[in-house]
């Protein structure tokens, strides 16, 4: 979760400095109010060291905005280009917090401006993310250049028609919901749902077809028991998929919350589930058959009723035919609790296996139905 208050949290992970840990610069961690633009789920750290390494302080100056402290240690012998245990540098420090000067003096005195964070951010990155185009601006001046994504495509009108600009994407307020998969974010004054990409996805085949599979899946999808997909951000990184939000939250976290549910309630929830997936199986000409079907993938919307989510494993299915994954699927795939197990078996399965893990659902709602009252 993103924290953009103006204060400045900081730890340094081992408080006691023997020689050999001042060798091991990997040993320090440094956390500032505002992370990563690829790992914005942690918030800054609760310590406050006692002492700082002088290569840690140069990322306190730094998000300090302390000119005149930075040009000393750099003086001093400091290395302007050092990283921390998460791959930051004070350059990804100051981009994140807006601090134009820092990054103009840091790189004056030769900074690296690519260097890329244990999540694949860049300063270039992470200054796209909060909006600081001033930084944005200076970086690209010296060279910084975005990583071209495996979608990108030279000729403009190849880009796909559900591309949205992510200088459209305000992330100011943005926390992480549904499982920190997804966060929120402002898209065009509209509240959105935003599953961002990481840069490991580049280097790895399966993942960038299973980020392609997804989105034509949801560019099939209209539905009002579906989340509605918007758009996504192909081009630039890092790449994303856009979708409504639903701020009541998920099945999961609603049942937990109210406990049983009256008979009315969960029959009304079980055919806003079943319409979702009939019109998904009905699709023509392939049936979508959605394999990952567990209440914290079912959402919420203002009037009550229930949206299928998450299509990040389903797969399409020709009509008739069946399906046989080329390698299993794993339990970082997906929830096994609710999986037909022709899927976990590897075995081909079709449509059928959304139709197990609809009567589990059920099954749950009934098992929390006993003699309470409380109301949906």
């Amino acid at each position: 979760m993103h924290s953009h208050n103006n204060t400045i949290p900081f730890s340094l992970y081992s408080k006691t400095l023997t020689p050999a840990m001042e060798t091991e610069k990997l040993q320090l961690r440094f956390s500032v109010g505002r992370q990563s633009s690829l790992a914005p789920e942690r918030g800054g750290a609760e310590d406050v060291a006692e002492a700082l390494d002088p290569t840690v302080r140069l990322m306190y100056l730094a998000n300090e905005g302390d000119l005149v402290g930075i040009e000393e240690l750099l003086d001093s012998g400091s290395d302007v280009s050092f990283t921390d245990i998460d791959g930051r540098t004070a350059l990804h420090v100051a981009a994140c917090q807006g601090r134009t000067d820092v990054v103009d003096l840091l790189v004056r005195r030769g900074a690296d401006v690519d260097p890329r964070d244990r999540w694949g951010s860049t300063p270039l990155a992470d200054a796209m993310y909060y909006k600081n185009h001033d930084i944005v601006k200076l970086l690209e001046k010296h060279g910084a250049k975005p990583p071209i994504t495996p979608m990108h495509v030279e000729n403009a009108r190849e880009v796909p028609e559900y591309e949205i600009d992510p200088s459209e994407l305000d992330f100011t307020n943005s926390f992480c919901i549904t499982k920190g998969t997804f966060r929120i974010a402002l898209w065009r004054g509209t509240q959105v749902a935003v599953k961002t990409l990481g840069e490991e996805v580049f280097t790895d085949d399966d993942k960038v077809k299973a980020f392609l599979d997804e989105l034509t899946l949801l560019e099939k999808i209209r539905h009002p028991n579906v989340v509605q997909f918007l758009g996504a951000v192909t081009q630039s990184t890092p790449m994303m998929i856009v979708t409504e939000y639903l701020p009541q939250g998920d099945l999961h976290a609603y049942i937990n919350r109210k406990g049983a549910l009256k008979p009315a309630t969960a029959v009304k929830f079980a055919l806003d589930i079943a319409r979702g997936m009939n019109y998904l199986h009905e699709h023509k000409p392939e049936a979508i058959i959605h394999r990952d079907l567990e209440p914290s993938n079912i959402l919420r919307d203002d009037s009550g009723h229930l949206k299928v989510a998450d299509f990040g494993v389903s797969k399409l299915l020709k009509v008739t035919k069946t399906v046989k994954e080329d390698k299993p699927v794993t339990s970082l795939d997906t929830s096994w609790r609710y999986v037909a197990p022709e899927v976990y078996r590897n075995e081909e399965y079709d449509t059928k296996v959304d139709v197990f893990s609809f009567a589990l659902i059920l099954q749950e709602d009934e098992s929390m139905d006993s003699s309470s009252t409380c109301d949906s």
